[in-house]
Order: C-alpha cells, then sequence, then structure tokens
C-alpha cells in the first residue's frame, strides 16, 4: 500500500514539474527596456544597396529599362500619337496608372524581346541572313504592337462593363434622389455602395465639382473619359433637365427605363447571334466527330467488301 501511494506522489510530482517547465517556456518573456534601448541604438544603418535589394524585382529592374526606353521611343514618336495614347489610357480606366511615356516604353520593351528572341531562333535554325533579319524585324513589329491590342481589349471590356451596370446605377440615383438627396449626394451614395468602373467615375465627378468644377463640367469631362453612348445620353439629359429646371427624378426615371429596354434589346441580339455562332464549330468540330463516331464502324465491312469483289473480278 505505501509503495503504491509512493509511486501516485512521484508520479504526481514528475506531471507537476513537466506542467510548469512547459508554462515556463510558453510565458511571454518580459524585455528588458534597457537592452532593447540600446538594441535600437546600436543597430547598424542599412546601406543603400541592402535597401534597393528589399525592392521589388519589378522596381529594381523593369521600370529603369523601361523608363529608358519610354526616353527613347517617345523622342521619336509625334505628339498626336502621344495624346492618342494618353486619351487612350484615359479609356481604359488609367490601368496601373501608367502614363502615355510609360506605355511607350512597355512597347519598346516587347518589341526588344520578341524580336530579338524571333532573331536568335531564326540565326540557329537558318543560315539565311536577310530571312532572319526580316523575321527579327517582323518579331519586333508585332512585339510593338501587342499592348496596343490589349489596350484596345481593355478599353472594350470597360465601356461594356459601364453599359451594363448604367441601368442599376439609374435605379439607385432614383431611389436616393426620390428620397430627398441632391444629385451629387446620390451620385456619392452610388459610389459608396459600388466599385466598378462606373462607380469611380462618379467618384471622379463628385471630387471635381468638390474642388469648384461646374456640375455640368464635370459630367461632360466625365463622357470624354467614358464615350460610351449610353452614358452620354443619360448626362446630356441631366444638363438638360438642370438648365431647363425639370425634375431630375423624373428625367433620372425615364432614363432607367430606356437603359434597362437597350440592355434588353441587347441580349436578344446577342441570343440571335448564337445560332450562327454556332454554325462553324457545328460544321467544322461536331458533325465530324457524329460521321466518324456513326460510319466508323462500317469502313472495315465496306473495305472487306471492295477488296473481295476486286479479287472476284480478277
Amino acid at each position: 500500500m505505501e509503495t503504491t501511494l509512493t509511486a501516485l506522489g512521484l508520479a504526481s510530482l514528475g506531471a507537476l514539474s513537466v506542467i510548469m517547465i512547459v508554462l515556463g517556456l510558453a510565458a511571454p518573456r518580459q524585455e528588458n527596456p534597457v537592452q532593447s534601448r540600446l538594441g535600437q541604438y546600436a543597430a547598424r544603418p542599412r546601406t543603400l544597396e541592402e535597401i534597393e535589394l528589399q525592392q521589388p524585382f519589378l522596381d529594381r529592374v523593369i521600370k529603369p529599362v523601361i523608363n529608358s526606353l519610354a526616353r527613347i521611343v517617345t523622342r521619336y514618336t509625334p505628339q498626336r500619337s502621344i495624346e492618342n495614347i494618353r486619351h487612350n489610357l484615359i479609356l481604359a480606366g488609367s490601368p496601373h496608372n501608367w502614363q502615355a511615356s510609360d506605355f511607350l516604353g512597355l512597347k519598346g520593351l516587347f518589341a526588344l524581346l520578341i524580336g530579338g528572341a524571333v532573331l536568335a531562333l531564326l540565326f540557329l535554325y537558318q543560315r539565311n541572313l536577310l530571312f532572319t533579319v526580316g523575321g527579327g524585324l517582323l518579331g519586333a513589329a508585332l512585339g510593338y504592337y501587342l499592348p496596343t491590342l490589349w489596350l484596345g481589349q481593355k478599353i472594350r471590356a470597360r465601356k461594356k462593363a459601364i453599359s451594363k451596370a448604367l441601368p442599376d446605377a439609374l435605379d439607385l440615383l432614383t431611389i436616393c434622389v426620390e428620397a430627398g438627396l441632391g444629385f451629387d449626394a446620390a451620385m456619392a451614395k452610388v459610389t459608396e455602395k459600388w466599385d466598378n468602373d462606373l462607380a469611380q467615375e462618379f467618384g471622379r465627378v463628385i471630387a471635381e465639382i468638390r474642388v469648384g468644377k461646374v456640375r455640368r463640367e464635370a459630367l461632360r469631362d466625365m463622357i470624354n473619359r467614358t464615350e460610351v453612348p449610353d452614358v452620354s445620353t443619360f448626362i446630356a439629359a441631366i444638363i438638360q433637365a438642370e438648365q431647363l429646371g425639370v425634375s431630375i427624378a423624373r428625367v433620372l426615371q425615364v432614363q432607367s427605363e430606356q437603359m434597362r429596354m437597350k440592355r434588353r434589346q441587347r441580349a436578344e441580339e446577342l441570343a440571335h447571334q448564337a445560332a450562327v455562332k454556332m454554325l462553324f464549330p457545328m460544321i467544322f468540330l461536331i458533325l465530324p466527330s457524329i460521321f466518324v463516331v456513326i460510319l466508323g464502324p462500317s469502313v472495315p465491312i465496306i473495305m472487306e467488301v471492295m477488296g473481295m469483289g476486286i479479287l472476284g473480278g480478277g
């Protein structure tokens, strides 16, 4: 009996010791304020090279190359083309906050990369110097044009997103104005509720109005930044209602109904085009597969019959 009690006591002491050790190791240690202060003052300041190496690879390498190429390309690019690129960047929503010079540098970088890659491949596998140089120049031209294609796709996607979001935004504007809010406050409510391209444009209009620009001028600038026909119609109706003293709530209600009707008509038009778009995949992909599945098993039989006929005739 005494042996059992002794064993239980030793086991309890061992378990208590383990628990105390674990709690001691897990408890947060209080840092000595004197040591922490000395560590702050005694720390070696980072060198300029260490600071630069902590930056992302894009900021350390890619951006300086793009800026260098931008200066070269901008020097030989007409001012009209630069203004056109600047306007297209605005239409695309200013992706990555790029300026026209940055975009020109990106085009130059793509031209060098693709042109150099094509030139190297042709130099390794093609001994014709004229063909190699021509292929490199063609690859450089393709690389120079690829960012323009990407920017055009961004512009089309942004216009489509704005046209799709406009009827719902007009409904919210109508509800807010009918509830007693002013038109500026209603636009602020749209900006607060949503985070899309149209809401960002409304937010920019509000910011321009707050810094002193006239509302109709800010709205006209929104037309130039979007170039969406539905937005132009809506803003023209709002400016006219403001000038003539017509109720903005009624104008918003009519515009909302018209925009919803246009969106439904666009959906119906796309639905009617679906049959024509499906025709080519059916002819070139689906029907040949069906013919192979249906007529495939009969091909050996036909070949056997034809072979027997040829032997019988011989």
